[in-house]
């Protein structure tokens, strides 16, 4: 909605400058039927020109309902504010003509949020579609803004009407136009927050949709807000070199020209610089001071008069001969369009002069659609969807980005919501051949979920363009990508650190909750019927005050730990015995009172050597946490518990990490390794992963045995689909010990990855 004041009418200062055109001044004197009788015919001239069909009884109804309901409203430049309603309309039908539906709801945005109509009063007069649309609006007028969304429900509401209803978004895409367009009436600080919104989600998701004129023209007219000074700087130095930019231009074009007519093409030519805000992120991606230091600052765009698509492979063949093309910058967005339904072939010339040129060449047809957006020939019903493909992918791909919402909380959402309007794509390809589009920086795992659900939670490994990689490698456009699967895996925690696409990380998640939630009970389960069989009896309460003295906590970790096999359950169970004896309550708030290095069950070790505990050597209880199997070199830390002593761990543990982010550090102590551990041999955990082939297993223990007389103490191996997954624990000195042997296993024949793992 545009800014709006409530009062009656004041004197303008000065005429309204929209889009180059100023709005008949008005001095607040009453507006006459002359008035609004010229401002209708406006609009209805607009809706012949553009729109194959209109009802004009029904846009005349509703431009009289805008005006009755805004009669006594005024925007912050002292307008009167149904101009604002009026110029939306007039956008929606000449930027993206749709149809007389639209026209209606741009006209009508905003009388449900501002005025005292009712969306059922809406209804009553216009029908259901219309105050469908009228009611997306004017849920979506907020969704936007710099602040955390707090309803999930209607924010959910609010996408699903987008889905049903493209429209909804588009008539707010004119209602942002105009307010950008006449932005300066506004305050300083309001000025910076919309431009800022604009150029955040506003104009990257009008270019998702395919909408490139008002995406221009809003990141223009938002970068002109926030950035002033560059913004006059690049307009000024444009308009200083507009004549030799267009003797050039003309000189470039002419031979193509020549041979175009020659050819008996129909066409028409254009050039001219790149938009202000696209040549200053320009200028900072090739760190240029001016405009001049730009090379390739012009582009020319040839737009063929055919049916044909294949004519535009021919112009380019002209273009070329004439030219010099620079191959790497060649894109064909015709065989492979873009999401949002772009089509055009890219191509990047040296010019006269050894000026580089980008060169687009597409039809009318791709044309209309590049600039208004595929949503213009989309007669917003679900059967005539379907007679076009590429009207069909793309409400498919409109429909994907709201449909991921699951149990996400609405920050998530939104922040995935944002991760899919910004990226870029990639493309890629399928052993069969079948194209994949997936955002730039989407990895092996999000591959393999865009393909199913299914075939992701059981990826394994898999083959780029037939080499195997590791699941964390980022794509890139041309290659193909072979996914191989295995009954037997899990996702992996880590997955979710690298995988950028929602769809992956959504269903990583829940995996990881499911699973989560599954060893809990499992854990629970063995625990109980241990502590059945050592016939002990206690109720949840005591349990959980057991628990809660534990070093888990809660009893979430406390079985989950168990049925991990983290925990010895033996141990527990006799833990447990003691703590219910009489007098374990005053036993359990002593130990409470205690500060870690001074309990008492911190025995003296039968060792003279290890770990420093705080900078001392004091013979004190410790052991090595199995969880993260630490050698000297890492950065340890201690973990102070009841009646084991210290348990050292690796600063990077998982453990080590959920503690802090609970805030739990208080059993936490500082230790450090001896400067000297000679003769010590610490176990450690290896993950090999790889092709199978005859004698592999022979190869790894081969180097493993052979390097520094490494022992191996187990080694298990699980091979599928001529694809091999091991596991091993071993002897290592140190961390540089460790190193050296993963380098050398890493080396062997058909091994894709070696990497340490927490058990």
């Amino acid at each position: 909605m545009a800014e709006i004041v409530k009062s009656e009418p004041t004197p303008l200062a000065s005429e309204t400058e929209t889009n180059g055109q100023s709005e008949a001044p008005l001095n607040g004197a009453p507006l006459g039927d002359d008035f609004f009788e010229e401002k209708l015919e406006e609009l209805l001239a607009a809706c012949r020109k553009n729109l194959k069909a209109v009802d004009e009884v029904l846009v005349t109804k509703a431009f009289r309902l805008c005006y009755d309901a805004h009669r006594n409203d005024r925007r912050a430049s002292g307008e009167p504010y149904f101009l604002h309603p009026h110029a939306v309309a007039m956008i929606v039908v000449q930027e993206v003509p749709l149809d007389d539906v639209s026209v209606v709801c741009a006209l009508l945005h905003d009388v449900v949020e501002d005025t005292a109509y009712t969306v059922d009063e809406i209804r009553e007069e216009f029908g259901d579609e219309v105050a469908d649309i009228v009611d997306g609006a004017t849920k979506i007028s907020d969704i936007f803004k710099s602040r955390e969304i707090t309803q999930a429900e209607s924010y959910r509401k609010l996408l699903i009407s987008m889905v049903s209803d493209v429209r909804v978004m588009l008539v707010k895409f004119a209602d942002r136009l105009h307010n950008m367009r006449t932005i300066e009436y506004l305050s300083p600080e309001r000025q910076l927050r919309m431009a800022k919104e604009t150029l955040d989600v506003y104009a990257p998701f009008a270019h998702r949709f395919g909408l490139a004129k008002i995406k221009w023209e809003l990141e223009d007219l938002s970068f002109k807000v926030l950035n002033r000074e560059a913004y006059d700087g690049i307009r000024k130095e444009l308009a200083e070199t507009r004549i030799g930019r267009e003797t050039y231009i003309a000189e470039f074009i002419d031979p193509i020209r020549h041979s175009l007519d020659e050819a008996g093409m129909k066409y028409d030519v254009v050039g001219r610089p790149k938009h202000i805000f696209s040549i200053y992120t320009k200028m900072l991606r090739q760190g240029a001071r001016s405009v001049s230091e730009l090379y390739d600052l012009f582009a020319v765009r040839i737009i063929l008069d055919t049916k044909n698509d294949n004519d535009c492979f021919s112009v380019y063949g002209v273009v070329s001969s004439i030219y010099t093309p620079v191959p790497e910058r060649f894109k064909n967005y015709i065989s492979v369009p873009k999401k949002n339904g772009y089509q055009s072939i890219h191509t990047t010339v040296i010019g006269p002069k050894g000026r580089m040129i980008e060169v687009q060449i597409r039809t009318k047809r791709m044309h209309e659609i590049a600039e208004k957006g595929l949503a213009a020939h989309w007669m917003y019903k679900e059967h005539s969807a379907k007679t076009d493909p590429e009207i069909q992918e793309w409400v498919n791909w409109v429909r994907e980005v709201f449909d991921q919402h699951g149990e996400d909380a609405p920050k998530a959402l939104m922040e995935s919501f944002k991760l899919n309007l910004y990226q870029d794509e990639i493309y890629v390809f399928t052993p069969k051949g079948d194209l994949r589009i997936l955002p730039k920086g989407a990895t092996v795992v999000d591959f393999a979920f865009d393909i199913h659900s299914q075939v992701g939670l059981r990826t394994i490994g898999a083959k780029l363009n037939g080499k195997i990689v590791p699941l964390h490698t980022k794509l890139t456009s041309g290659s193909q990508v072979e996914i191989i699967t295995s009954k037997n895996q899990m996702p992996n925690p880590d997955w979710e650190q690298f995988v950028v696409t929602h769809k992956a990380r959504s269903h990583i998640r829940k995996f990881l909750n499911e699973e989560q939630r599954s060893k809990i009970a499992e854990g629970r389960e063995l625990f109980t019927k241990k502590i059945t069989k050592a016939k002990i009896h206690i109720n949840e309460d005591t349990l959980s005050r057991f628990i809660a003295q534990t070093p888990f906590g809660n009893a979430g970790k406390f079985f989950y730990s168990i049925a991990e096999q983290r925990a010895d359950i033996d141990e527990l169970v006799q833990r447990l015995k003691e703590w219910i004896r009489p007098g374990a309550e005053k036993k359990e708030a002593t130990v409470e009172e205690e500060t870690p290095h001074e309990a008492p069950y911190l025995h003296k070790s039968r060792s003279q050597t290890g770990i420093l505990i705080q900078g001392r050597r004091d013979n004190l209880l410790y052991s090595y946490a199995k969880c993260c199997n630490p050698v000297p070199g890492d950065d340890v830390v201690g973990i102070v518990t009841i009646g084991e002593g210290v348990k050292i761990h690796r600063r990077q543990c998982s453990n080590i990490k959920k503690m802090q982010s609970t805030n739990r550090t208080e059993r936490l102590i500082d230790v450090e390794w001896p400067s000297s551990e000679e003769g010590a041999d610490y176990l450690v955990g290896i993950q090999i992963f790889g092709e199978d082939r005859p004698g592999m297993i022979s190869d790894l223990t081969h180097v493993i045995s052979s390097y520094n007389n490494t022992n191996i103490r187990s080694f298990s191996i699980d091979s599928k689909d001529k694809m091999f997954d091991g596991k091993m624990t071993v002897y290592v000195k140190n961390t540089i010990h460790l190193t050296r042997l993963l380098e050398k296993l890493r080396r062997v024949r058909g091994v894709a990855s070696a990497v340490r793992y927490e058990e």
